[in-house]
């Protein structure tokens, strides 16, 4: 669902250019990884800005706007989430089998369709507008997105297929594909992951048929919005929507981590759905918040051509599912072509009980760095974004150890520690150097900073 991982942090970062000519055609499932011990000689955003960019058989002009980086269009078209035996892969069959089985029409069919195959090239109409996120809205700046230009971007959340499947007459669906976002970095942030959708629409008697004295209820009135009652849906289309949703997905939870799993409820605000929740479990004593979802906007749900209906929608990441299930510490390994960790997964069924196996524990590489800001444009995402696309999945974390204000002159000096660990090797401090001087080279080069180095 569109906010289920927050857009939190606002960013100014937008020099980032693609070097000439860059085709990426659609990656095979199957093709390796691009290897993560090369180091960069210089940044990407130093190359030559090119005109346009080649993306899935697409040639998309590139503007102002444009901030999709090299190392982001080399994810495009792994479709993890496809890939036969990864736990991404298993954790998306785990949910598919769920609701194939205990969601049946009226002639013994799956009531839900599957689309895990949509480009994650969207448009901005479709990643925003559709779903009726306001123009001012923090979640639309390109400091926290990828875009090819003003026009298209690289999805940030599966609900952007929302109104074009329920428009094309689908009641019930469930969409699932990698999502595009710039992020803070750690060992649970990803610029790339893996999101499942799920929208479920209901009719008058759908809705109310198993319901006593149930003919006499309606889905819509007439009124106006109120801190208890989204216009045009009732009061008790409402309920129902919402406890069928908590039901459904209560149920799915239990079923993938088993029974005894203790789930709760968090209100929270997502600009099309009302009510909106956030479901936690509770895992090895630590609450985790695993989802969001909420009784659909009827504006949405109107304009898509359901206007006899209402509906709920939810998103879950497949990235936090497979991490809690598994047992796996680190998201970067979701990327890795390294069999010890693929071998894992292999199984005679999609349900057999696997706990990750950690490789070898490879010691970690600690580099500090500090400048002095720009001024009030930079961001924290700037300087991440950079780190991600000179380091790659060289880089563990990224943390902010201090901010200092010079009492005279006012400006304002940050000092990050980067760590350095890759998760199948020993890096040597030769190597992590170089990368680390390009970093500081970079910063000073894109993001205008003063170092102190």
């Amino acid at each position: 669902m569109a906010m289920l991982w927050k857009f939190m942090r606002v960013a100014k970062y937008s020099k980032t250019a693609l070097s000439p000519k860059v085709k990426i055609r659609g990656i095979p499932t199957h093709s390796r990884h691009s290897s993560s011990k090369s180091v960069p000689s210089d940044f990407a955003a130093n190359a030559p800005r090119s005109n346009t960019v080649e993306l899935l058989g697409k040639s998309y002009p590139q503007d102002d706007y444009s901030n999709v980086t090299e190392k982001i269009l080399s994810k495009v078209g792994k479709n993890l989430h496809n890939r036969k035996h990864h736990p991404l892969w298993l954790i998306k069959e785990q949910v598919k089998e769920h609701f194939y089985k205990h969601y049946l029409g009226r002639h013994g069919t799956p009531l839900f369709s599957v689309y895990d195959r949509l480009s994650p090239v969207v448009t901005v109409q479709q990643n925003f507008d559709s779903l009726l996120i306001p123009q001012n809205h923090a979640s639309r700046r390109k400091e926290d997105n990828y875009y090819l230009n003003r026009d298209h971007m690289l999805r940030a959340h599966t609900s952007a297929h929302q109104w074009d499947l329920i428009h094309s007459g689908l009641d019930a669906f469930l969409a699932v594909g990698d999502v595009y976002r710039r992020d803070t970095v750690d060992n649970t942030h990803y610029p790339v992951f893996h999101q499942m959708e799920g929208v479920r629409l209901f009719s008058c008697h759908e809705l109310f048929s198993s319901i006593k004295d149930g003919e006499g209820l309606q889905l819509f009135e007439q009124g106006h919005r109120t801190a208890h009652k989204q216009e045009c849906h009732t009061m008790e289309a409402v309920r129902l929507v919402e406890f069928n949703l908590k039901q459904v997905l209560t149920k799915l939870m239990t079923h993938i981590f088993g029974d005894g799993l203790q789930v709760r409820w968090v209100d929270c605000y997502f600009p099309f759905t009302h009510p909106s929740f956030e479901m936690e479990i509770n895992f090895q004593g630590e609450w985790m918040e695993v989802l969001g979802c909420g009784v659909m906007e009827q504006q949405l749900v109107n304009s898509a051509g359901a206007q006899d209906k209402i509906g709920w929608a939810f998103g879950l990441g497949l990235e936090r599912l497979a991490m809690i299930l598994y047992d796996i510490p680190d998201i970067r390994l979701f990327w890795s072509e390294d069999e010890r960790f693929l071998k894992q997964f292999i199984g005679p069924h999609i349900w057999q009980k696997i706990k990750f196996q950690p490789l070898s524990r490879y010691p970690p590489l600690i580099n500090d760095i500090s400048f002095w800001l720009p001024s009030e444009t930079y961001s924290q995402n700037d300087f991440y974004d950079l780190v991600r696309t000179i380091g790659g999945d060289l880089v563990e974390k990224v943390v902010l150890l201090d901010e200092f204000a010079h009492p005279k002159t006012k400006k304002v000096s940050h000092c990050y520690r980067i760590i350095y660990r890759h998760p199948e090797r020993t890096l040597t401090q030769d190597e992590v150097h170089r990368i680390h001087q390009a970093i500081e080279e970079s910063a000073v080069r894109e993001l205008g900073v003063e170092g102190r180095f």
